[in-house]
């Protein structure tokens, strides 16, 4: 007898809209907001620094060798009505010299606060307990937009005796949360004759293109156009005319599927070794073998018998025709070097790696290899070389 299952219809309809919602998942997998992509041109972040004092600290300030921080001290007192002269403060081992820097975020606001990080700049230990004292900071343009005062936070400590120290971290660069006040604002035009201008964080015509089809497409007009490969711009509808914001969140939003370049990025003082998804490798032959050569150098001491003859005055040692030490003319020590060369070369196998479709194929010839990081380095330089790496190579 046969076994007969029967679903209720709407337990039937949940797993069809389950199913459908899965593949529509899978499918935007890989699609990216043009949020991610771009930014508005005429938005972005202006650099800021300063220079300041920290206070407060146990003995771990500048040195005597930092006349720097002793003059700023004193010029500082002068200004409170206290008048010193920067000899007599250059015993204070308390107080640090350093340079304040913070980013001024786009649209910041008068009396909003933000992060500020502290660096010294003089030969202190840590500014671990330090207090910066207010410190003024200013754009390119000499303008001062934030005033920064506070704690300083290092996360690590320096800990010295008379023959060892103990460090962790930096001690010496430190952080301020919300330390920074800011006192001027930015204006942002970022419209301008009735457009829009998007510019792409990783210049690409095909990105662009998709960009231009999506908010067109969005918009239900051709709006959109690209001016480069780094540039869009965009006409502000009638209908968006005074809510350009609203308009720039909807686009914003879009998804597209980025196109995305075949590179090898390579970081020579790390040992590091990444590879792009699109990265493929040609059929090729390949053998690495490393070559390792060891110089020792020891130092030998020639002394003569006993109750031999002293050197003649003038006297220095006898050497071969080689030039090396042989002996000691009148019974002196002298001190001979003995030198051994020893060279040692890996025997490597050609290992055929075949034409690569996906980057696990990439990964999975290349471990064939056996080889370490820092030879995959030169392995990539050489595929380039032979014109089998289809992908760009970028050395850091």
């Amino acid at each position: 007898m046969k076994n007969i299952f029967v679903f209720p219809s709407n337990l039937v309809a949940k797993a069809t809209i389950a199913c459908v919602a899965l593949f529509f998942c899978v499918g935007d997998a890989d699609a990216s907001r043009i949020k991610e992509l771009t930014e508005v041109k005429g938005v972005r972040s202006n650099q800021l620094v300063g220079y300041g004092l920290v206070v407060g600290l146990s003995g771990t300030g500048d040195g005597k060798d930092s006349q720097f921080t002793f003059q700023s001290l004193a010029s500082l007192l002068e200004r409170m009505g206290v008048t010193v002269d920067p000899k007599n403060v250059e015993k204070i081992e308390n107080v640090a010299a350093v340079m304040v820097t913070a980013d001024l975020p786009a649209f910041g606001k008068v009396g909003s606060k933000i992060d500020v990080t502290v660096s010294s700049i003089g030969d202190a230990e840590s500014l671990t307990g330090g207090t910066l004292l207010v410190t003024p900071l200013k754009g390119a343009d000499g303008r001062v937009y934030v005033v920064a005062q506070g704690p300083v936070s290092t996360g690590g400590y320096a800990v010295s005796g008379q023959a060892a120290k103990v460090t962790k971290n930096f001690p010496t660069v430190g952080r301020i949360v919300g330390g920074g006040i800011i006192e001027n604002e930015i204006p942002y035009a970022f419209v301008k004759k009735g457009a829009l201008s998007f510019s792409l964080r990783n210049p690409d015509f095909t990105n662009a293109i998709r960009i231009v089809k999506s908010i067109n497409s969005a918009l239900k007009d051709r709006l959109a156009r690209a001016l480069d490969a780094g540039t869009i711009e965009v006409e502000i509808p009638k209908e968006y005319s005074g809510h350009t914001v609203e308009l720039v969140a909807m686009i914003e939003q879009l998804d597209i599927d980025p196109d995305k370049s075949s590179k090898v990025v390579i970081n020579e003082r790390t040992g590091t070794v990444v590879i792009g998804e699109n990265v493929r490798i040609a059929t090729v032959a390949i053998a690495h073998g490393n070559l390792s050569i060891e110089i020792k150098e020891n130092e030998d001491v020639s002394q003569p018998m006993p109750f031999a003859p002293g050197a003649a005055p003038g006297a220095g040692p006898m050497t071969s025709e080689d030039g090396s030490t042989i002996t000691a003319p009148g019974g002196a020590t002298v001190v001979t070097s003995d030198t051994n060369i020893s060279a040692e070369e890996e025997k490597s196998k050609l290992f055929l790696v075949k034409r690569s479709v996906t980057i696990a194929d990439v990964v999975r010839g290349l471990n064939a290899l056996g080889v370490s990081p820092r030879d995959l380095m030169t392995i990539f330089q050489a595929l380039r070389a032979a014109g089998a790496l289809e992908a760009e190579l970028e050395v850091m």
